[in-house]
């Protein structure tokens, strides 16, 4: 296994389509994409990655501090539930739309295991299940794309001017 100081990042990149007199603008129809390592490090990388990304394409402060809080939640839900590999992509839409894509696709669920009879009751020890709720709140709209080798998990966040 890789130390954290080891990744490699694979990465696709789509360069901006942009004139040299728009430098006020969004690029148009620009996309990056990321592997991420299965790790729970990987989240605060990705997260560091994210914003110069989004930075570089000139997204207004608010709407990256929100999308880093939503790219936290989906990132972290395919690195704990969900089997790798799992891959962040980051898109603007054509010009003229003023949202940001935000997609998480994995390979599915880990498979369920049984709980231990005399173990803790979940309701008892829930650490987690509020993703859902946050991306649910800070996003225009989101949603599951189910593929049979592979799940995504996207949302569309409103560009503040």
């Amino acid at each position: 296994m890789r130390s954290k100081d080891q990744w490699r990042w694979p990465r696709v990149s789509v360069p901006a389509t942009s004139t040299p007199d728009a430098h006020d603008t969004l690029p148009s129809r620009v996309e990056h994409v990321c592997a991420m390592p299965h790790v729970p490090e990987a989240v605060s990388a990705v997260r560091r990655r994210a914003r110069t990304v989004l930075a570089q394409w000139r997204v207004p402060t608010l709407t990256v501090d929100d999308a880093l809080l939503v790219i936290s939640e989906l990132t972290t839900n395919a690195i704990v539930h969900a089997m790798p590999p799992a891959v962040l992509r980051l898109s603007l839409p054509e010009a003229g739309s003023r949202a940001l894509r935000i997609e998480v696709t994995d390979a599915g669920p880990v498979p369920q295991r049984r709980p231990w009879p005399d173990g803790p009751h979940p309701v008892e020890h829930k650490e987690n299940g509020r993703g859902t709720g946050i991306v649910a709140g800070l996003s225009a709209r989101h949603g599951i794309s189910c593929h049979p080798e592979r799940t995504t998990r996207w949302a569309d966040l409103h560009i503040e001017p």
